[in-house]
């Protein structure tokens, strides 16, 4: 569900999480907002009752991030350390404004373009997540990236001392992640900065992290520093560490079994029975035209 806000309406101001879990109450609430205009979900989604937000409580509270920890309790644990100002992005690769951005001047310019989207994000468990972002379509443009861009790579800060799991071997850090041009492009894919209508928390990401919701999760990067155009495919983090159990695509695909398990049902947080798989994650309609002609068993 896209839900679109009129540009002086704050952060701050946007329905606070008790209210928004009311589906009903929220929707009766916006209403009386001038120029507020609620979308139902677009052709192949899954009824609106089956985006009902997962409570605030359980987005922050159960999360992989390893750089803080490889529990699931362990960033809400250990990321209260982590600084999110000032924080600034380097820009890089194929593009003709490459330089240090401050994480305001990538933002400042887009603040009357916010949306808050409900969206759902799948790894082993799923959530519903109403976040608060930036279609990356509408920040990547200003960098004037060249035609030799094909893809575009992101990464994570690396600095152990505020993030203990980088301490460990589990992954080569920092974090790396990317995406096709045309993927990145595409109005699904958000850089979020908040969810429930406020600040992002550091567990989730803070203060910029990547959201493509038709993709495992591990492909929505977080506390971002780095973004950079290039001509090649980039080695991301957990394809290089196994590229035989993931891709670079991660697209979610319930006819590809990871080699450790099933992904034809997926456990969403807060439910007891396990649901149906779909394939890119009921997001199909949307996106299943980037990859017309391609071998998705192959290409996974």
């Amino acid at each position: 569900m896209l839900i679109k806000k009129p540009a002086d309406i704050r952060p701050s101001e946007i329905t606070p999480p008790a209210l928004y879990a009311q589906r009903r109450a929220f929707i009766k609430g916006t209403a009386a907002l001038a120029g507020t205009i609620l979308l139902g979900p677009g052709p192949g989604h899954a009824a609106d009752d089956d985006l009902k937000p997962t409570p605030y409580k359980d987005i922050t509270s159960y999360n992989n991030f390893y750089e803080f920890g490889a529990s699931k309790t362990d960033p809400a644990e250990h990321a209260g350390r982590l600084k999110t100002r000032p924080w600034t992005v380097t820009v890089e690769g194929h593009c003709e404004k490459p330089g240090q951005y401050a994480l305001e001047d990538i933002l400042a310019p887009h603040t009357a373009e916010e949306r808050i989207y409900r969206l759902r994000c799948v790894e082993a468990w799923s959530m519903v997540v109403p976040w608060l972002g930036i279609p990356l379509g509408k920040i990547l443009p200003r960098f004037q990236p060249t035609a030799s861009a094909k893809y575009v790579e992101f990464t994570t800060l690396l600095d152990p001392a505020q993030m203990p799991g980088q301490k460990t071997r589990l992954l080569d850090w920092p974090y790396v992640e990317g995406l096709r041009m045309d993927e990145a492009l595409h109005p699904l894919t958000l850089l979020a900065t908040g969810l429930y209508g406020k600040e992002l928390p550091n567990q989730n990401g803070a203060p910029l992290r990547l959201v493509v919701p038709w993709k495992y999760g591990f492909k929505s990067i977080k506390s971002i520093v780095k973004i950079r155009f290039s001509e090649q495919m980039p080695r991301t983090s957990w394809a290089g560490e196994n590229p035989a159990e993931y891709g670079f695509y991660a697209n979610v695909n319930p006819e590809v079994d990871h080699p450790r398990w099933s992904q034809r049902k997926e456990r969403r947080v807060g439910e007891f029975f396990r649901r149906d798989t779909l394939p890119f994650n009921g997001y199909a309609a949307e996106v299943a035209g980037l990859y017309t002609g391609m071998d998705l068993h192959r290409f996974f």
